[in-house]
């Protein structure tokens, strides 16, 4: 299987060319950012009317603007992509759900089987635990752009389409002077340091609470599980899918 890989001079994008090249049967034949460092030993393009080399599947670690060019070029040339991105806007994600109608695409905001695993315990707990305060905190490193996390919001979404979408998110509470309702889950982001990812959800009763924490000390579980994600969709029809589809 024949890789590009989009945002290839970020700390995810090195990630992953590094375990592409440690996968069977695979391999980086390029890769796409702003500058060519020189540090690769594939070619790096710059342009996109420059890009010469024809992959099976382009996995895309970059920022939203570069996903849609390289969405662009994968139109043009039907290669499916995997899209570990976060930051989208939601006019983004309806581009997004275009362009798939047009070529395979797998997007998530987190490549991580247990993430997507602790999703699915939560939306079960939420239902029997809905008299709840629901918390969800994330803390990332000190480079992260956007806020909330992807991945929060995967949680929280999980936890909303449980309790039949009767929940708003609240990310700015130090504005109000006014106590928390019923339906509302709040959302805190910590930024600082080197931390890769820890996302936990925290359901609070009367003199109780539960908490479910998932902390990831590598990027090389977002790497691979990006490959396994380009591996499901190489021969797929056109379509968005999604870590539930591959679950």
């Amino acid at each position: 299987m024949k890789v590009l890989v989009n945002g290839c001079n970020g700390k995810m994008g090195q990630e992953v060319a590094k375990e592409v090249t440690l996968t069977q049967d695979m391999d980086v034949v390029c890769g796409f950012d702003r500058i060519d460092t020189g540090d690769n030993n594939f070619p790096v393009f710059t342009k996109i009317a420059d890009i010469d080399v024809m992959p099976d599947v382009i996995i895309d670690f970059s920022v939203p603007q570069a996903t849609f060019q390289i969405l662009e070029f994968a139109r043009k040339n039907h290669i499916p992509v995997v899209i570990a991105t976060t930051g989208f806007s939601e006019s983004e994600m309806k581009k997004i759900e275009k362009y798939a109608e047009n070529l395979p695409i797998f997007k998530s905001a987190n490549m991580s089987y247990e993430i997507n695993l602790m999703a699915k315990i939560i939306r079960e707990l939420a239902v029997k635990l809905e008299n709840s305060d629901i918390e969800i905190v994330e803390t990332h490193h000190n480079r992260k752009i956007d806020s909330p996390s992807g991945t929060a919001l995967i949680l929280a979404d999980s936890i909303n389409e449980a309790l039949n979408r009767e929940m708003h998110y609240e990310y700015n509470r130090h504005t109000k002077r006014e106590k928390r309702t019923k339906k509302e889950i709040g959302i805190h982001s910590i930024r600082g340091g080197t931390e890769v990812g820890k996302h936990s959800v925290i359901f609070f009763g009367d003199n109780e609470s539960f908490e479910i924490t998932h902390n990831c000390t590598s990027r090389s579980v977002f790497a691979r599980g990006a490959i396994k994600s380009a591996e499901f969709i190489l021969h797929k029809e056109n379509g968005l899918y999604s870590m539930n589809d591959m679950m």
